[in-house]
């Protein structure tokens, strides 16, 4: 086992980033203690038999599967219900990575910081809806590194950087697989469609805010938590090859960045490891030939960048009810209740109906988020 990594939680263990997170604690000899998923089917349990110190819990999942998990790995090693996650990730002295998407994971978050770990958060959902809370205590007890590729960069590029030294940061958004199309070209488009990014292999939900700019609507309000920035300081830039992660203007008039191969492996790692580094498997970047080209995101044809910035400067709950009118309205389009441009109108609606104060507490964070979901799935049901 490595000595300089903290022994390590997966929570959201058999998604893409989770899968990813256990391919890095391996190569790197990272301790893997916890294993946490959503369901107890086969994934979880050869996770769980990959790295068989951990112990796993679930949060779901019908009695007949639980029973086969429970006889695959032994009834002392799997615990079941939300309540068994959580306790992972109140583990003492580990390091936490949160990869559950959604809000669902903000409690988890919340319990990894209040347990003095360090929380390596995937899961920027529960950012966007307790951030408030979530940034107080990452001060008190816990630390926080953020995963996503964006804000990973700009942790490393504002180390060291004082406040007066720099003028605000950019966010990098590939385009997703609708980059060009006027709004009229987005009408008719298909659940496949918005699924075939062109460059990151990730969820169901992430890929289709993608396809939306949503997503990086939810990294700029998460970049305002991270780094205490105004709004007017955060800009999102559009960057087809995704080797420029993010950006630093300085007050003199320059720019720094970080360039990288893009594989959500690197982060991970930075994660894991901070402050120190260790090789990566992944292919270094080649400048030599490369072309890096940025130009500036249509917001009339994708108002759900515009969206987070209004909520976000609105402040209070509304962050909150961006992400789960967002949420409700994915889940819509990809089961066929609803077309792709309702999914911002469905957000543009939500948020002009619901203003909510400030969350001081993870139950006032969430009641935001489930008054958010009934408004939002109201709409979709009279089809807005």
């Amino acid at each position: 086992m490595n000595p300089l990594v903290r022994p390590l939680v997966v929570l959201g263990a058999t998604g893409s980033i989770g899968r990813q997170a256990l391919e890095v604690a391996a190569r790197i000899g990272a301790q893997v203690v916890g294993l946490a998923s959503r369901s107890p089917g086969p994934a979880i349990a050869e996770a769980a038999e990959a790295f068989p110190e951990a112990q796993v819990a679930v949060a779901g999942g019908s009695s007949e599967e639980r029973d086969a998990l429970r006889s695959r790995l032994g009834p002392h090693r799997v615990r079941f219900g939300p309540e068994a996650v959580l306790e992972l990730a109140a583990a003492a002295g580990v390091t936490v990575l949160n990869a559950i998407v959604g809000a669902v994971g903000l409690e988890a978050s919340a319990v990894a910081l209040e347990a003095g770990n360090r929380l390596a958060l995937a899961n920027k959902e529960s950012l966007v809806t307790g951030g408030p809370v979530l940034m107080r205590l990452a001060g008190a007890s816990g630390e926080l590194i953020p995963v996503d590729s964006e804000h990973s960069a700009l942790h490393q590029l504002l180390s060291g950087l004082g406040d007066d030294e720099m003028t605000g940061v950019v966010l990098t958004a590939s385009g997703g697989p609708f980059r060009g199309r006027s709004r009229e070209e987005l009408e008719d488009v298909t659940v496949e469609e918005a699924l075939r990014h062109p460059v990151w292999e990730m969820g169901r939900r992430i890929t289709i805010d993608s396809a939306t700019l949503a997503n990086k609507g939810l990294e700029v309000i998460e970049a305002h938590y991270l780094f205490g920035l105004p709004y007017d300081r955060i800009e999102v830039v559009v960057h087809p090859q995704s080797i420029v992660h993010g950006m630093v203007r300085l007050v003199d008039g320059g720019m720094i960045a970080h360039l990288g191969t893009p594989d959500m492996r690197i982060p991970i790692q930075y994660a894991l490891t901070y402050p120190g580094r260790v090789d990566s498997p992944v292919a270094p970047f080649d400048p030599v030939g490369a072309t890096l080209t940025f130009e500036a995101p249509d917001l009339e044809a994708f108002p759900a960048l515009a969206l987070a910035y209004e909520a976000g400067r609105r402040g209070g709950g509304s962050p909150a009810v961006y992400n789960a009118a967002d949420e409700v309205a994915v889940e819509a389009f990809a089961t066929g209740r609803l077309g792709f441009l309702g999914i911002a109108e469905v957000i543009a609606r939500t948020l002009a109906e619901f203003d909510p104060p400030e969350p001081r507490t993870v139950a006032e964070a969430l009641e935001i988020d489930r008054t958010a979901r009934e408004i939002a799935s109201s709409l979709i049901g009279g089809q807005c």
